[in-house]
């Protein structure tokens, strides 16, 4: 079959997609080309459900190839291994905004798939992978409410750049991607240098209008050569059971078991609902089994409908009415900072580590720009979090996801690795969760951060806001802090963090399609309302500003810089002369290529020897100027005198005392501190010190 090729202008480059070309037995094949950025993107619906699945198995992979910046990929077998952080969060931006565009009641699996053939440094590929798996999506078989489009804003010396370069994106003022479907906008996620809400609102819009011409040409492309969409079997509740439910259950008993604000009370009498069922139900045969997602699906209209309609929420908080707040700090002895926020029932305990700046994270992917990682932030959700049992596996892509987005909230506020030159691990461990964790982890890390001793330049906090609808776009709740069930049974998660000067981060997440610009504009007044009563009343009584000094337990480091040309000199050969001066100083000591010089330590004295011992090594010596150092050897006709690792002297025996001694061990014997005075240079060009003339 011939292919076809469409095309289109988007921030100035353009977007090509072949359409027939590779790919043919996908369900729906689209190759992007942005630039020279190439990327395969598919999209796969199995032929029927796996038996038992009450949920929509859809996966989303971003697979970066380093072929396609001309790279080896590193370790033993010299192939892909696991996917690398940015892979994951990109995963999860694609997942976001789609997943809530497949009908509700399907079952069979789903695999998108972006394969990163290519990268041209002014094309990022992460926006063409998004673009392409909506297009895929939306030109295959499978049923799906789309297209979707994506765009991503950059800020720069006050402009806005549509689908910025990997270096605008890396060292710009704003990173925001936003997703929209229909006339409405699906997905946020931003990262920002503390962008006020109407700029923020501003670029939201603005992506949010290109996205409308990506999705016009997308249904073009549709209409040309998109698939007929495939029937599938609904596993949908009948609604003749939902009846039965009622009778059984009538919607007082279920709202009464629903509104409490204490979670595990809830959860029990949810339990006992649904025994009552199920008991009620044990000899139907079609029925039984879908007694627990029929329960649920109960209780979240019964909640919906409450919020909606009476302005009730679940623990009976005001709709802007956020959950009891609590926050203190140094409640881990002996680690670097710590602190914990907790807010209703959701509980964050974070823990800082100081280190020198050359543990630093290396990071291995497709950025040039990204080589390392000073700042790290990752997030920890036990099974007991919640009242769970469940073997720990390591971190999920939930937990990859809120760790970046901490991490992302945070780095507009740290300093810079000149003022304070520390590499800086955060870690959120969640206590007790009951909605929103990834940002109370954001106001635990901050305190921490203070606590420890980091100057952070302003306060950031975090909260959610959730939403219920109805029939019509004007017809919504906004609630300010989401619990879980507000979360499970609502329509949106939006977290916005920020400082009380700007937007610092925003992730938006979705279960309908899309937002009217009121209820976006609504969500970040109350984020905004929010965040700023969670950092005058509560954290700020906790920790006000950061500690002037790093703690007792945390290593210490001091700076120096030196001549890059001296470097060698402080290395020596093979690297003898830095490891004596560690081993004699019990220091570590990290030289970068421009010369700074860090000593981290817990002993200052030492600390302060260690520099001594630099500085004398670099320092070229001048006739006249006096220095101390040992006796390391003695010959006939003098002794050598060492000021610092790697660096001798000699002292001629006639220069050791006034009057006339006939051996050097008369006056000196090995390991003697002395003090010299620098004579010049002697007839051989070597320099040459006095013992005599020092006293």
């Amino acid at each position: 079959m011939a292919y076809k090729t469409f095309s289109m202008e988007i921030g100035g480059r353009t977007l090509s997609v072949d359409i027939g070309r590779v790919g043919a037995q996908a369900g729906g094949c689209a190759f992007m080309h942005y630039g020279e950025t190439t990327v395969l993107c598919t999209a796969t619906a199995s032929k029927a459900p796996r038996d038992g699945i009450d949920f929509f198995p859809l996966s989303v992979d971003f697979e970066e190839k380093f072929y396609s910046v001309g790279k080896m990929p590193g370790g033993f077998n010299k192939r892909e291994g696991k996917p690398s952080e940015n892979a994951i969060l990109t995963s999860r931006v694609i997942d976001r905004p789609m997943r809530p565009l497949f009908p509700k009641d399907y079952r069979n699996d789903v695999t998108l798939n972006a394969l990163v053939m290519s990268v041209d440094p002014e094309c990022r590929p992460e926006i063409v992978g998004m673009l392409g798996c909506s297009l895929a999506t939306t030109i295959s078989d499978i049923p799906f409410a789309g297209p979707c489009a994506m765009t991503q804003m950059g800020l720069k010396d006050g402009q806005f750049i549509i689908n910025p370069s990997q270096k605008d994106w890396d060292t710009g003022d704003l990173r925001l991607t936003v997703a929209s479907v229909g006339e409405k906008v699906i997905m946020i996620e931003a990262g920002a240098n503390e962008i006020s809400d109407d700029k923020m609102l501003e670029a939201i819009y603005l992506c949010h209008d290109e996205n409308l011409k990506i999705i016009e040409f997308f249904k073009k492309i549709q209409s040309e050569v998109g698939k007929e969409k495939h029937s599938y079997v609904s596993q949908a509740i009948p609604e003749e059971m939902f009846e039965e439910i009622k009778k059984i259950v009538p919607p007082e008993e279920m709202e009464k078991a629903t509104f409490n604000d204490d979670k595990q009370s809830r959860d029990a009498a949810v339990a006992l609902v649904q025994e009552r069922v199920q008991e009620a139900f044990q000899d139907n045969e079609e029925w039984a089994p879908l007694v627990p997602e029929a329960v649920y699906q109960y209780q979240k209209k019964t909640v919906r409908k409450m919020i909606l309609k009476d302005h009730k929420r679940p623990d009976g908080r005001a709709l802007d009415q956020i959950r009891p707040l609590a926050a203190e700090v140094d409640i881990i002895p002996r680690v670097h900072g710590s602190a914990m926020f907790t807010r209703g029932q959701t509980q964050i305990c974070d823990v800082i580590t100081l280190a020198p700046l050359s543990d630093k994270q290396r990071v291995d992917g497709l950025d040039p720009n990204i080589t390392e990682k000073r700042y790290i932030h990752q997030y920890n959700f036990p099974s007991y979090s919640v009242g769970e049992t469940k073997v720990s596996r390591g971190p999920g892509r939930r937990e990859i996801g809120h760790g970046a987005l901490a991490e992302r909230a945070l780095l507009p506020v740290l300093p810079s690795p000149e003022e304070f030159p520390y590499a800086i691990r955060a870690v959120s461990e969640t206590f007790e969760s009951n909605g929103s964790t990834s940002q109370a982890s954001i106001c635990a890390s901050c305190m921490a951060l203070m606590a420890a001793g980091v100057p952070l330049k302003k306060q950031v906090a975090g909260i959610s806001c959730g939403l219920v609808t109805g029939d019509s776009d004007d017809d919504y709740v906004v609630l300010t802090d989401i619990q879980g069930l507000e979360d499970f049974f609502g329509d949106m998660d939006f977290k916005v963090a920020g400082t009380h000067d700007g937007i610092t981060a925003i992730q938006m997440d979705i279960k309908i399609h899309g937002l009217t610009r009121p209820i976006v504009e609504q969500a970040i007044r109350q984020c905004h309302e929010a965040r700023e009563f969670i950092m005058n009343e509560v954290m700020t009584p906790a920790i006000a500003e950061p500690r002037p000094e790093v703690g007792k337990y945390a290593p210490k480091i001091i700076l120096t810089k030196i001549d890059p040309e001296k470097i060698g000199d402080v290395v020596g050969q093979r690297g003898k002369t830095i490891n004596e001066i560690i081993n004699r100083c019990g220091v570590q000591i990290d030289i970068e290529d421009d010369g700074s010089v860090s000593i981290c330590g817990e002993d200052k004295e030492a600390m302060d020897k260690a520099m001594g011992y630099i500085e004398t090594i670099v320092t070229d010596f001048k006739e006249g100027e006096m220095y101390e150092g040992n006796v390391v050897s003695i010959k006939e006709f003098g002794a050598f005198i060492e000021f610092a690792p790697g660096k001798e002297g000699m002292v001629h025996i006639s220069k050791i005392a006034k009057n006339r001694i006939a051996h050097v061990e008369d006056v000196l014997t090995l390991g003697d501190h002395v003090r010299v005075r620098c004579m010049g240079k002697d007839k051989m060009g070597r320099l040459s010190f006095s013992i005599k003339d020092a006293r």
